[in-house]
């Protein structure tokens, strides 16, 4: 089968700005959260506890914003949105070295300026999934959804390399002060999007709770948006179990300084860039159903290598395992996204994206919590056993979907389903979607 990748959307200029302000945007983002932590060890003085509470402040303002997120969004333009977004998270994270420079920084200060970056992360997160479709056609979603998660990938391997001698060179304040900075950046290059997205009229703008309720309908009584946001929901809880240990396992049981932490780290870096250059080819080859299926099926349980090492070369081989892990994450969401994205209405795409990321982040929060658990009463090497049988399970609520058999991202543009007069309720999707053209009705059969 050809090749996804198609000349004519690196040629497009509105992807083109969008790509430079993921990699500005993500830059940014990865300086930021190691920079933030650091601030609170070393010039706050802060204990393990509220660095660990600074963690889930994020996470906390990321999920309280969650759902509404994309009932606003939804309201709005998502350039406009993005752009806001960007600039306020700039602006919130600069007041922190400022506010240290001036000696009025505090935890309180910290940790409120972490929930209103998550917060707005949520915010952003669901109008940039909701951008894509907007500028490049249903049948490049696959190849732009993978350009932009190689750039993702690219960051997470760079990001830290960057901030640690950043945060040497002028202290975790200043490089918090260059988050803010590609934060910036990242805004203004998304202002160079030319294509405008008109806003839906007033009349069409249900109220916020409402427009939750239709975002939860959307993706609940959708079979493959239920299979999808089911799938990684149970991956998020049983990964967060495993990493809960990770560091732990290699700090710890294998006797790994920062040094070997930091290759083992780089290494899933480096297995999630490889994953998204062949996303792309992968869909193409067998289809985004089966690549979204069987691709945790075949790289989760590798991981189960790791809590097995020793000190000693086993410990690079379970390393690959990781690396694996990152690889089939990645062919996944990427995969997933594009199906995701095509087969949503136009005007539900940030409730869509907000509700599939509330629903997530549930289940990395709770994931956490029983990784914890799990290590204090059974000891990391059983807990991350745990986690990755988990992760390689979650393959059963798509295994149950249409998605088995979908050869194709569906094509062609997706109406609007229109919004209920008050009073009545968002209907469920039939339980074959008509979009779903991409299927194999004989394979079905």
């Amino acid at each position: 089968m050809p090749s996804p990748p198609r000349p004519r959307l690196l040629r497009n200029p509105d992807f083109g700005h969008l790509f430079a302000a993921t990699a500005a945007g993500q830059l940014g983002d990865r300086i930021m959260f190691l920079a933030l932590p650091l601030v609170a060890v070393t010039a706050l003085g802060g204990d393990e506890f509220q660095v660990g509470l600074l963690s889930a402040m994020v996470t906390t303002g990321s999920l309280l914003a969650g759902l509404p997120a994309g009932a606003w969004v939804d309201r709005l333009p998502k350039r406009t949105v993005m752009i806001g977004t960007d600039l306020v998270r700039a602006l919130t994270l600069a007041t922190i070295p400022i506010a240290w420079w001036a000696g009025l920084l505090t935890m309180g200060w910290l940790l409120a300026a972490a929930a209103v970056h998550g917060a707005l992360t949520a915010v952003f997160d669901a109008a940039y999934v909701s951008c894509l479709p907007h500028l490049v056609a249903r049948d490049e979603l696959v190849d732009g959804n993978s350009k932009l998660s190689a750039m993702r990938s690219v960051t997470s391997i760079g990001g830290p390399a960057v901030a640690g001698p950043l945060a040497g060179w002028t202290g975790a304040p200043g490089a918090l002060l260059a988050s803010s900075l590609a934060m910036t950046v990242s805004g203004l290059l998304a202002i160079g999007i030319r294509k405008r997205e008109r806003g839906p009229e007033p009349a069409d703008r249900p109220p916020l709770l409402r427009g939750i309720g239709q975002g939860l309908a959307c993706v609940l009584m959708h079979p493959v948006l239920r299979a999808t946001v089911l799938g990684d929901a149970c991956f998020n809880l049983f990964l967060a179990v495993y990493q809960a240990m990770l560091l732990v396992l290699l700090s710890r049981e294998l006797c790994l300084g920062s040094a070997g932490i930091g290759l083992v780290l780089s290494g899933m870096g480096c297995g999630a860039l490889v994953g998204a250059l062949c996303a792309g080819r992968l869909s193409a080859r067998f289809g985004p159903g089966p690549v979204i299926r069987l691709a945790p099926l075949v790289t989760c349980p590798p991981t189960a290598l790791m809590p097995m090492a020793h000190p000693g070369w086993t410990v690079p081989v379970a390393a690959v395992g990781l690396a694996a892990l990152s690889l089939g994450g990645v062919v996944r969401l990427v995969a997933q996204s594009s199906v995701q994205q095509a087969l949503t209405p136009v005007g539900l795409l940030g409730r869509m994206s907000a509700t599939t990321r509330f629903l997530s982040g549930c289940g990395l929060a709770l994931g956490g919590m029983l990784g914890a658990a799990a290590g204090a009463a059974l000891g990391a090497r059983a807990t991350m056993v745990i986690g990755a049988v988990g992760m390689t399970l979650s393959f059963v609520p798509t295994a149950a979907s249409p998605l088995r058999t979908m050869r194709r991202t569906p094509e062609g543009d997706v109406p609007e389903r229109p919004v209920p007069p008050a009073g009545q309720t968002l209907q469920p999707a039939p339980s074959v979607p008509a979009g779903l053209r991409g299927s194999d009705a004989d394979a079905a059969g």
